[in-house]
């Protein structure tokens, strides 16, 4: 009788033109182009090796296809920060880069780490992701464009950038609407958006942000949601010694947005206000102050959200 054959932990190396396979302390390499064509040879080789966990790396969206062709014949695929991965192949001492080797280290930090599995965004959610993405990245330009209009030393050049500012604004202002059509496709992300732009500061570009990229909002606690968007202070405590807490990892991009809306809330939102002057007040820095009005107005809209219940200044939980 056959002995059977154990289970795989598989990472799984994208790039644009291919895909590397390799499996955890296995002799095995497995080499295809990454096109949807050739997702049903790899389906096959991944069946074979009985995989327990399949690791991918987010690589600006490369991913996403072959994410989506794994998780639609139900294999256990999870996509991972790379600065996780390339933090975990450091401590391994592996510092060459090759697809190979990234497939190795995949693997590795698959049996090593087990990343818990979460559902693979549906194709409306990654549309979504992908306009909120595209609108930052047109708002930086914005501002770029409107600093080098500042130093312009010609009145010709300051035109030229002028015309270049406001084909951006209608650009954002045409995902903005796309953003608001999307929305009401969904009962849910309607729902959600209704509960937070009742928060005063929150306005429709943090709600759209919110929705598009956190979806955990709601779910979890206010520690784990707090470091998930990067806003908790970490200790960096050694021995007898005590160091000061900061901020690190996290979404970017969230961050960004919510750190604009607490700007906004600690002048017009009562408790936010209110909390943000207490601060002030006990001489906290402004970065402190307001990255600390940063995590509460998280933390409130989070139980919001759970809650299903709009803002009510007078009524909100004792736990926000």
């Amino acid at each position: 009788m056959s002995k059977k054959k154990s289970k795989s932990f598989i990472g799984i190396d994208v790039c644009k033109q291919q895909l590397e396979v390799a499996a955890h302390e296995r002799d095995y390499k497995f080499r295809c182009p990454n096109k949807i064509s050739s997702f049903g040879q790899l389906i096959a080789e991944l069946i074979d090796l009985r995989p327990a966990l399949i690791v991918l790396e987010a690589t600006g969206g490369l991913e996403i296809p072959v994410a989506n062709a794994l998780q639609a014949v139900d294999l256990p695929v999870v996509v991972v920060n790379p600065r996780q991965v390339r933090d975990f192949a450091k401590a391994l001492g592996q510092w060459a880069k090759t697809d190979a080797l990234d497939a190795r280290v995949l693997a590795h930090f698959a049996a090593a780490i087990k990343p818990p599995l979460r559902p693979i965004k549906s194709k409306d959610e990654q549309e979504l992701d992908a306009l909120s993405g595209r609108r930052g990245q047109l708002v930086e330009m914005l501002i770029d464009e409107k600093n080098r209009r500042q130093s312009a030393t010609s009145d010709r050049m300051r035109g030229k950038i002028k015309e270049h500012i406001d084909w951006l604004e209608d650009r954002i202002a045409e995902i903005d609407q796309q953003l608001k059509a999307l929305l009401k496709t969904s009962a849910c992300w309607q729902a959600k958006d209704k509960i937070l732009q009742s928060v005063p500061g929150i306005g429709p570009v943090t709600s759209f942000s919110m929705v598009a990229d956190l979806p955990e909002l709601g779910k979890l606690d206010r520690q784990k949601i707090s470091k998930l968007v990067g806003v908790a202070p970490l200790n960096r405590d050694s021995g007898q010694q005590r160091g000061s807490r900061h901020i690190y990892g996290g979404r970017a991009q969230l961050r960004r947005v919510l750190y604009m809306a607490a700007l906004t809330a600690a002048r017009h939102n009562p408790v936010i206000k209110a909390f943000y002057q207490r601060l002030r007040a006990n001489h906290k820095p402004f970065k402190v102050a307001i990255t600390a009005c940063m995590r509460k107005l998280l933390s409130i809209i989070n139980v919001m959200v759970r809650d299903s219940t709009p803002w009510k200044s007078s009524e909100l939980p004792v736990s926000a």
